[in-house]
This record gives C-alpha cells, structure tokens and sequence, in this order.
C-alpha cells in the first residue's frame, strides 16, 4: 500500500526522510508570480517575501487531473493507495482528491479526511506510513488514525490577523475588531467538522501565546506526559516562549521544531507560533513504533 498526502503536511525532514510517501503539489501566487510550495520556493525566502511586501498571497489546490495523474503511476506498483489529506473543513483539496480517484478505477484508493492540518496531519501520515511499513492491514491503519485523530490537538496563535482575515479564515468583521483592539485570537481546530474555532485568546502577543499552553492544561490532565511539536513561521522567540510554557506544565517529548509550510503560511503569515499536542500514550502501540526514540524529554 502506498501513501499520498499534500503540502498542508508539516513534518521535519528527518521525520519524512524514510516514510516513502508521495505529496501533490499546491501552488502559492505573490505578487503575479506562481510557485510550487516546497519546489520553487522555501519557508525562508517565502516569509521573507511576505515581510517585503504589501501583497497578499493566494493559494490553489491541485486539479483533480494530478491527482488522478500520481495515482495513475502509482498503481502501476500497487494499487492500493492509502490518500491523507488536510481537512475538507479549510481546504478543497480533499474534494479535488476524491475526483481524481473517481478517473483511476485501476486504482483502489482510500481517501481520509485528516480534519486537521500541519503537524496534526503528519503525525497521521506519519503513523500510517509506519503501520504499513510494519505490514498492517487497511482497516487496522484506519483505526489507528482515528486514534491519533482523537486524541491529538492542533493549536495556534498571531501577532497579526491581517493574513487569516484577507484568506477568509476567520470572520472578517470579527478578524477586524480584534485587530483594532489588539487582541489576539488562540485558535484550534475542531475535531468534528475540521474548521477553525476560537478557543480563547490573550490581550498581548505573548499572553496569547501562553495561553496555548494553558488551554492544553484545561483539555488534559495534570501528569500526563506529552507529544509536542511546536511550529511557527518566522518566530522563533515565540516558540522558545511557548516551549517553556508547556514545560513548565507537563512532561514533554519534544518532535523537531518545523516551520509551517508556504501554502499554510500564506493564510497565516509570518508571526504564528503553535504546536500538535497529544498524550504520549496514544502513540504507544504494540509492535509499532511510532515516536521516534531520537525524541528529546524534557
């Protein structure tokens, strides 16, 4: 079985070196100019761009045609393709997925909803990738990303709402009112319909970002020893500060830092600071090793 996912994947190089999977491409447009994310242009010189420029960035999912273009070559190999992607709640790249499998009928390919996206959709991918390596069944690779699903928290805050406001990420009235009161939203994303909500939110930057840590403290109990991979996307005082929020709270097994990928970054813009949160417990599975045992405790 082979996996295909997409670009709202964050993972550190280290973390996908050896998962042999396969990533569609999305495409970010600044400026007139179109790029591959993760081809033509990376997170360094995209935040720089964006820190240059006025402009806002759009994005665009693949066509169904390349989607049904990968898994066409894919089953030349096998057929059977396990395809992960980021939530149908935020994205129509899902939607875009479902289409190109309807033009592979030599294909048989399962589409999941991730209803999550960056890091939280990794650590599917991720899971899946070594649950097939390890010669597990479909249903029971299923079964784990339910798993992992449910119990793995996406969470995130900015210092500017300008770029989620433009993208229609979040009500624009809204977006508009804290911006001018200088409040700044935490947002997770639900695990039933895949969309963002605002779970709370700080009077400055960096109670916002404390806030994060804060909320995890109220969905999980004291004690518990946690999975945590903190991202941004060129904030890294902000992560340093939300690092030792969440350890002072709780036991931590830090992933590698990542930055969020371009096609997420342009509806986020460079000051987001966040983090994939889970127990560590839920990636304890018999025969199956999952948290990589290069993890750092802290």
């Amino acid at each position: 079985m082979q996996i295909v996912t997409d670009q709202g994947m964050d993972l550190s190089p280290e973390q996908t070196s050896e998962l042999k999977i396969h990533t569609v491409p999305l495409r970010i447009t600044l400026e007139g100019k179109t790029y591959i994310g993760g081809k033509d242009i990376d997170y360094v010189s995209f935040y720089r761009m964006l820190s240059e420029t006025e402009a806002f960035p759009t994005t665009s999912q693949p066509a169904p045609g390349e989607f049904a273009d990968l898994y066409r070559q894919l089953a030349k190999n096998d057929p059977d393709i396990l395809s992960i992607h980021m939530s149908s709640g935020l994205s129509g790249t899902l939607n875009a997925a479902r289409m190109g499998a309807q033009m592979v009928p030599e294909a048989n390919i399962t589409i999941v909803d991730s209803k999550t996206l960056s890091c939280p959709l990794g650590w599917q991918v991720e899971a899946a990738a070594k649950a097939i390596r390890a010669g597990w069944a479909l249903e029971e690779v299923l079964g784990l990303l339910d798993r992992v699903r449910e119990h793995t928290d996406g969470i995130f805050t900015l210092g500017d709402l300008k770029y989620l406001i433009h993208g229609g990420r979040i009500s624009h009235l809204k977006g508009l009112m804290a911006s001018v009161l200088n409040i700044k939203p935490v947002i997770g994303v639900a695990k039933d319909d895949g969309k963002y909500y605002a779970w709370g939110q700080g009077i400055t930057f960096k109670r916002a970002v404390q806030k994060l840590a804060d909320i995890v403290a109220e969905k999980i109990p004291q004690g518990t020893v946690l999975r945590v991979q903190l991202l941004h996307g060129n904030n890294p005082e902000g992560v340093e500060l939300l690092r030792e929020r969440i350890s002072n709270l709780f036991e931590c097994w830090f992933d590698q830092v990542v930055p969020v990928a371009p096609i997420l970054g342009a509806h986020t813009g460079p000051s987001i600071v966040g983090m994939a949160v889970a127990p560590l417990q839920a990636f304890m599975v018999p025969d199956l090793e999952i948290v990589p045992v290069e993890m750092s405790l802290a």
